[in-house]
């Protein structure tokens, strides 16, 4: 017990000194703290506040929710600047994408002080963008884009993102020894180190130039008997003429030309004769290309450090809307942002499921009821008429086979006298 209470009390100290850069948790009062780029002009989609068709709480579970298809989507939240150097970066949100998304970003964007947010668009410079993207089958991922002198740098790892309904937290690590975590719903699903998961830096070895593959190199393996030898009656062609094939009586040379009988698989062809295959004697392995420090290769300390956060925004494109952002939060503590995520989005994700199956298991039964509904009430006259030809179609069917069984019989019978 007493082991309890010290780890609540380094829990409880730990949010204390936790410094909180930026929490949005979305109220009526929204749209006085955020700003709508105009770049898109009539091509972009408004942001609504909502808690969707289902959730756990009406009040905790509002969020803005993108509500027109086929848009573009830029809004973004300044608040006072900060640099992180010396100490964590953490960014965390939730999403969810409660239309069953098929195409469309669910990330967010983090700028300096330099962005025009009323002109903010896709190719406005940011420091890092974060979250979730689909787009079909092919594209389930979480992005995580670090800007580094001017270029976006990709990780180069696949971490999958959720593709369900229901509300996930999207949470980045970003950590002054030069490491990062990435966990979704407050689980690591990915980690390790800036240089080695994104190409920050210039490799430290490269190939040597000066290098090459000696001539007498043998890297084959295997290699052909040189006294395997061909059998004398491996030749045989692919096809030949079907012995059993006759021609037919009707067959007039003058009209029809020669006949000759269809060609058939061979079934003694024995395909294209190899010589088997050896171990090669001379055989010393795959070449290595030897590797040299890279001259170019300069070691970086602060991969992770960044002077200036000053906006928080999303920029994106969705074709089928219905995604709400909730639970915004940039912090310096990665145990105080753990908290909050279970204090916000923890606290709602069971009765948000259990709405969801209710309405599911709803909309099943009123499925049920409408099939059985239409199954029992009485055909009206188009519909009799319809079955009444269907009937007669039978009838027809039927006497055909009849008459055909018939003729089929007085044939047989005919062929037997024969």
């Amino acid at each position: 017990m007493r082991a309890v209470n010290v780890g609540l009390c380094l829990l409880f100290a730990s949010l204390i000194q936790a410094k909180v850069y930026f929490r949005e948790e979305f109220d009526d009062s929204w749209e006085s703290r955020w700003v709508a780029s105009t770049h898109k002009g009539s091509e972009a989609g408004k942001f609504v506040l909502s808690h969707g068709k289902f959730y756990g709480d009406a009040e905790k579970d509002k969020g803005i929710q993108t509500s027109q298809d086929a848009r573009f989507y830029a809004l973004s939240s300044k608040f006072q600047p900060f640099s992180n150097d010396g100490k964590s970066l953490v960014i965390q949100f939730t999403v969810k994408h409660e239309q069953n998304i098929d195409c469309g970003g669910g990330y967010a964007k983090i700028f300096d002080c330099s962005l025009d947010q009323t002109d903010m668009h896709g190719d406005s410079a940011y420091q890092i963008m974060f979250g979730p993207d689909i787009c079909g089958p092919g594209t389930k991922k979480v992005h995580v884009i670090f800007n580094y002198k001017g270029k976006n740098l990709l990780i180069n790892k696949d971490i999958r993102c959720k593709d369900d309904e229901y509300t996930h937290l999207y949470t980045l690590v970003l950590k002054p020894d030069n490491t990062y975590v990435v966990k979704i719903d407050n689980e690591k699903v990915e980690s390790g180190e800036l240089e080695a998961d994104w190409s920050f830096l210039e490799p430290k070895k490269i190939k040597d130039p000066s290098a090459s593959k000696p001539d007498d190199w043998d890297d084959r393996a295997k290699i052909d008997d040189p006294n395997d030898t061909k059998p004398e009656d491996w030749e045989k062609p692919e096809h030949i003429p079907d012995p059993d094939a006759v021609k037919p009586e009707d067959w007039d040379d003058e009209m029809d030309g020669e006949w000759e009988p269809p060609m058939i698989d061979n079934p003694e062809y024995k395909g294209d004769w190899k010589p088997k295959q050896i171990d090669n004697p001379l055989y010393k392995g795959a070449w290595v290309h030897p590797e040299i420090d890279n001259p170019d290769y300069v070691a970086e300390e602060n991969l992770y450090r960044y002077k200036e956060f000053c906006v928080f925004g999303f920029d994106l494109w969705q074709v089928k809307s219905g995604t709400i952002f909730d639970n915004i939060l940039i912090t310096d503590d990665e145990d105080a942002a753990k908290q909050i995520g279970e204090e916000t989005w923890g606290v709602t994700k069971v009765a948000e499921k259990k709405m969801k199956d209710k309405i599911d298991e709803d909309e099943r039964k009123k499925r049920d009821e409408e099939e059985k509904s239409k199954k029992s009430e009485p055909k009206d006259e188009e519909e009799e008429e319809e079955d009444e030809d269907e009937d007669d179609d039978k009838d027809d069917k039927s006497k055909e086979k009849e008459d055909k069984e018939g003729g089929e019989d007085k044939h047989d019978h005919e062929h037997d006298e024969f």
